[in-house]
């Protein structure tokens, strides 16, 4: 994983978290708990509490939302706060899903953690493109992080989610003894989610801004490449043609 990419995860965790005060909870619990399921596993002393959350365009909505009512923001400082919630979920080129493991017992293995995840769209699974490598090491007590799975189809370029009308997630029973090698399954409908949803906004606008300028580096790297290649052939078909009015005068 890329180095920045798990500064931000770990200076940022608080933002994927939610500790919404019990009033406003009471306007957008129903919303964040539809996102953010949780399993519970006991056995003989030990427990273990899996909490994964799918970044629907209603969860981040609710979530800036509740967070702003919270900590009595302005609309520049909610705006700020979505953008740099954009910015780490990636949601233009990723689906971002939350994991938090919470276990106190038998310790958890997880390790490589994209070999226990899968996301299943329709009838197919993908595992995670990166993820929060934290998430490799054995865990006791509380553990978050982020996992990335592709949006789009590799081949044809085709947005994954188009026409899907659930989603799933599966974690590995055998992550631990206390599963008892039961397999976590956590399942949302997913009808008219759209993370176009979210382009609205002063943090949309700089978080397309951002990815555009990105892409036009991207453009420019590409296209300088393009030219010295273009420039060596050139310089190839010179040399080629001189030798060929060369060998006419002969």
């Amino acid at each position: 994983m890329k180095k920045w990419i798990l500064c931000a995860l770990l200076s940022l965790s608080c933002l994927l978290v939610p500790s919404v005060s019990l009033a406003a909870a009471s306007k957008y619990d129903s919303i964040l708990q539809k996102w953010s399921q949780y399993r519970e596993f006991k056995d003989q002393g030990a427990s273990l509490t899996v909490h994964v959350t799918y970044y629907s365009a209603e969860y981040i909505e609710a979530l800036c939302d509740a967070e702003a009512e919270k900590n009595l923001w302005t609309a520049n400082e909610r705006e700020d706060y979505k953008y740099t919630l954009l910015q780490t979920l990636r949601l233009e080129e990723f689906i971002p899903v939350l994991f938090e493991f919470e276990n106190y017992g038998p310790s958890l293995h997880m390790a490589p953690f994209d070999s226990f995840v899968t996301l299943r769209i329709g009838n197919k699974d993908y595992k995670p493109v990166e993820y929060d490598t934290r998430l490799n090491f054995k865990l006791q007590g509380k553990r978050d992080g982020l996992a990335f799975f592709p949006r789009y189809d590799e081949k044809s370029g085709k947005p994954l989610l188009e026409g899907a009308k659930m989603v799933r997630v599966d974690i590995s029973g055998s992550i631990g003894d206390t599963t008892a090698g039961k397999d976590i399954q956590f399942v949302w409908n997913i009808p008219g989610d759209d993370s176009k949803q979210l382009a609205a906004g002063r943090a949309a606008a700089r978080a397309e801004a951002d990815r555009l300028i990105k892409r036009m580096a991207k453009l420019r790297t590409d296209k300088q490449k393009l030219d010295e290649q273009l420039a060596a052939l050139q310089t190839e078909i010179d040399t080629i043609q001189a030798r060929l009015d060369e060998l006419q005068k002969l």
